[in-house]
């Protein structure tokens, strides 16, 4: 049995697994996080930084405003929400 699940996960793929900064958790079991990311401009060669929000889901509610976290694809588990909190990798400094 576990070999025919390991097989399963093998064929499936890799998630994808991002890193980004949570900017809200007002949310019951969900945060916003800002994930940036660097591109180069075709015609300009100008390196340019993109950012975007991602709903994930949080079932503990761990993490809180300002985190550095890990975030991993899954299916549909809402309107918005297709990622969810793997990990805190960095806490916020307290103010």
């Amino acid at each position: 049995m576990t070999e025919t699940t390991q097989e399963a996960t093998a064929t499936r793929g890799t998630r994808r697994v991002m890193e980004g900064v949570v900017v809200s958790d007002r949310g019951d079991k969900t945060l916003v996080v800002q994930v940036e990311r660097t591109t180069r401009h075709a015609l300009y060669h100008k390196i340019l930084r993109k950012r975007k929000k991602y709903h994930v889901h949080d079932e503990a509610n761990q993490a809180k405003t300002g985190d550095k976290v890990e975030i991993m694809g899954t299916r549909p588990l809402s309107k918005l929400k297709r990622w969810r909190l793997v990990r805190i990798i960095e806490k916020a400094a307290q103010a």
